[in-house]
């Protein structure tokens, strides 16, 4: 974390505050954990949703990406809404254009029967989100519906990194990975 971006400290401050919950819990991954990073208690929040949007930009700009070069964000439900919706109106308050999308677990039977949600991604330039990422799988689960339903993807991004395999699982897959937040940032390391 830059320790000069006073959004990303009180985000993390935020975080910490909000979203860290200790005592053993099982992880969506299966893995055991003595603590829990519940971000829709931040990624909901008055004031930590707005600053998720504006860190999530400012990291993927730092990361090389020109916000004329993303399309879209978005990910598997329902980690990634949230995340997907703070950056679309931090966009719009810049003057940015970005869309959202939503990715279901499996394309609905009825209706259009679409896995991916919101505006046509075929074609575009999109990048995956998460919440908080540990084996990298759900980011993995949207990178494929998005690939199937014609996005280009470009990176995978997430608010916290526990630091359990995502970023290696991810770059194996062959796409760059970028976390505004680690364990050390939330004081969990």
């Amino acid at each position: 974390m830059s320790t000069n971006d006073p959004q990303r400290t009180r985000l993390a401050q935020l975080v910490r505050d909000l979203a860290v919950v200790h005592g053993k819990v099982t992880l969506a991954s299966g893995l055991e954990s003595d603590f829990y990073v519940d971000m829709r208690r931040a990624t909901l929040h008055h004031e930590a949703a707005p600053l998720i949007g504006h860190v999530m930009i400012d990291m993927l700009e730092e990361a090389g990406y020109s916000t004329e070069e993303i399309d879209a964000v978005g990910g598997l439900t329902m980690g990634a809404d949230p995340v997907a919706t703070a950056m679309l109106h931090a966009a719009a308050s810049r003057g940015l254009e970005l869309d959202a999308f939503v990715v279901r677990k499996a394309a609905k039977d009825h209706g259009m029967r679409r896995r991916v949600e919101g505006p046509d991604v075929a074609g575009r330039s999109v990048v995956v989100l998460e919440d908080t990422s540990t084996t990298g799988g759900s980011p993995l689960e949207a990178v494929e519906a998005l690939r199937e339903a014609g996005a280009r993807v470009l990176a995978v991004a997430v608010i916290v990194d526990r630091d359990t395999g995502a970023r290696e699982r991810i770059e194996a897959a062959g796409l760059p990975y970028h976390a505004a937040l680690g364990l050390a940032d939330l004081g969990l390391e």
